[in-house]
């Protein structure tokens, strides 16, 4: 048997000596579709975007002549930014659509339990804890990258169309809001360039956990073994069983509003 978060739903498959599933379902192809379509259109962002704001660095001005120059290089970056546009708002209806009418539960809110979760596993890391804090779907560090892009995508999205229509936000806005929005896109960008550079890249490449590749969002599956170490309190609620079970001990019980107000979320 595989457990399918994605959908709340399971499917036969091959299952471990004891009849628990060898592998748990963690993402939908929609999901994964969602965030590959994001990897692919930041990436493009990326390289217009500080080919032009470090247009004086040899690699730049080497990137805008291959892309065909300056006007080109611009034309790609708006464009790309129209798509990442309509992704940010197709992902925000569907997760408003998903939590009105499916009932499905928000599950990258931040909760009380996260920053108890972070204090727990600073006392860990110095040696005052015997294990790390138990989490649920997603623990406080993936709600922290997924604020960081989210919020990061709006602003982004929100000064780029003010810097690409001038004319017509300063009808709206004051007209000191076009240099401070052209500060705000490009620190803006280069923090969750930074952030995705540095962080994310470790926890899905370098992290002992996954290395060399953690393939989730290639599959959409990861181990049974992963789901006890990483997100016992999920598995606990997929197998019906108390989180005792599966942390042997040493977890925490889920919070009460996220056991009573909706089912797992994506």
């Amino acid at each position: 048997m595989i457990y399918d978060t994605a959908d709340n739903t399971k499917s036969s498959a091959r299952t471990n000596r004891i009849g628990r599933p060898s592998r748990i379902r963690r993402f939908s192809a929609y999901r994964i579709t969602e965030h590959w379509c994001v990897v692919g259109l930041f990436l493009v962002l990326v390289v217009t975007g500080l080919s032009q704001r470090f247009y004086y660095l040899e690699v730049s001005q080497w990137t805008i002549l291959l892309i065909g120059g300056i006007d080109a290089t611009r034309l790609v970056h708006r464009f790309a930014g129209v798509l990442f546009s309509l992704l940010v708002l197709e992902h925000l209806v569907g997760v408003a659509f998903g939590v009105m009418f499916l009932r499905t539960q928000p599950s990258m809110v931040i909760t009380k339990k996260d920053f108890l979760d972070v204090r727990h596993n600073i006392r860990y890391y110095i040696g005052l804890e015997s294990r790390p804090s138990a989490c649920s779907r997603y623990d406080y560090k993936e709600k922290f990258v997924y604020w960081l892009v989210a919020t990061g995508g709006i602003i982004m999205v929100m000064t780029g169309f003010a810097l690409w229509f001038p004319a017509q936000a300063v009808r709206f806005l004051p007209g000191q809001f076009i240099p401070a929005a052209k500060v705000m896109h490009s620190n803006e960008g280069m923090l969750i360039f930074l952030l995705l550079a540095v962080w994310h890249i470790y926890d899905s490449i370098f992290s002992p956990d996954v290395f060399p590749l953690d393939t989730s969002m290639f599959s959409g599956y990861i181990s049974r073994e992963r789901m006890v170490r990483e997100h016992p309190l999920e598995l606990a609620e997929l197998e019906g069983v108390s989180s005792e079970e599966i942390t042997g001990g040493w977890g925490d019980e889920p919070p009460a509003e996220t056991q009573d107000d909706a089912p797992p979320g994506s």
